[in-house]
């Protein structure tokens, strides 16, 4: 029998309501891109769910490519839904996104087609094993697809009751102001966007966040922690279970550990130090500073991880003086694996 979830769940998670939406999402959301596929130990992914929820991390997001490989996210985690939350399915938020390549094929190679938007969204579905998602997104910009299509799309799946929002990721300033406005000729507003945003990716504070806030659309960050980069696991060099030697681990190269970075990295780890926090708990705060965000995604690895990460909620505030310490280091990095479809470029 399992034990039931934590009652205290939602007395120490603050939440935000979500752009000028009724919908209101935990400051911090658990993001399955990683350690969540078919490499990790079912029970250890099952531990890290039940931990978020305890903590009162209700939103749980995933993509149809998560893996790997594409598509184990969503099928480990449709497994964990209905052995652990089903009970409190009404309680937590469940989103996924279609726009990247996913099966063979023309339609499976990703985009905002309507055939790949609406197709991906059946398969993600049958993997979950629900019959709706709280929040659909078209994953990425697409240079070749009219966006009209796209937004028709979008508003498509909430009219057919398969998602109750909709939602932008790594799409640029002005094609998400056009999409905005797309949508509302649809009747069916943007409600998120989900753009990458750290402290060596700082591309959304030059327009983005100002046009959402002119929009009305809520902003959920991932990659806060750059990777893995933004922690003080790599202060000493790179360790044997880094995710460059992971199946997977892309997203994390060794480029992105030049020297220039990891001098940047041990002097925010000093700031971080002094505000008695560890690096990460730092980099989380410090994205949540702005209160046009929402919400910043977390990745783990462990049970453990998360509630080190919830920590950060007790020190959100930051004083003149950190940010100009922080600013000094907080600069492009060349981390930003998402700059084509933000940059309105063909990927």
């Amino acid at each position: 029998m399992n034990p039931a979830p934590n009652s205290a769940r939602y007395d120490r998670m603050p939440y935000r309501l979500c752009g000028r939406s009724g919908l209101k999402l935990p400051r911090l959301s658990l993001g399955l891109w990683h350690n969540f596929g078919d490499a990790t130990p079912f029970e250890l992914q099952r531990d890290m769910v039940r931990t978020a929820f305890d903590l009162g991390l209700t939103h749980f997001d995933l993509a149809n490519n998560y893996g790997p490989p594409a598509g184990s996210s969503e099928a480990n985690f449709g497994r964990i839904l209905r052995s652990d939350l089903k009970a409190h399915r009404d309680e937590v938020i469940v989103s996924t996104k279609a726009g990247w390549e996913m099966w063979p094929g023309p339609y499976g190679q990703g985009g905002g087609s309507r055939k790949h938007v609406l197709a991906s969204l059946e398969q993600s579905l049958r993997r979950l094993g629900i019959d709706h998602v709280d929040i659909f997104y078209s994953h990425r910009y697409d240079a070749d697809t009219p966006l009209e299509e796209t937004a028709t799309a979008l508003a498509t799946a909430v009219r057919q009751g398969k998602a109750l929002y909709v939602g932008l990721s790594s799409y640029s300033a002005g094609k998400t102001a056009e999409m905005a406005r797309l949508l509302r000729e649809q009747r069916v507003p943007c409600l998120i966007h989900q753009p990458s945003y750290n402290m060596f990716n700082r591309w959304i504070e030059k327009g983005l966040l100002d046009t959402l806030a002119a929009e009305g659309i809520g902003c959920i960050t991932f990659t806060a922690l750059a990777q893995g980069l933004l922690t003080d696991k790599y202060l000493g060099g790179i360790p044997q279970d880094s995710r460059v030697n992971r199946p997977g681990g892309s997203s994390l190269s060794r480029a992105h550990l030049s020297d220039a970075n990891l001098e940047k990295v041990r002097a925010l780890n000093e700031i971080a130090k002094e505000r008695g926090q560890s690096l990460a708990q730092m980099a989380l705060a410090w994205v949540l500073r702005d209160p046009r965000v929402t919400s910043t995604l977390i990745g783990a690895s462990s049970a453990d991880q998360i509630r080190e990460n919830v920590i950060a909620l007790d020190r959100l505030e930051f004083s003149a003086d950190e940010l100009a310490a922080i600013d000094r280091h907080a600069q492009e990095g060349g981390v930003d694996l998402w700059r084509s479809p933000s940059t309105d470029q063909r990927v």
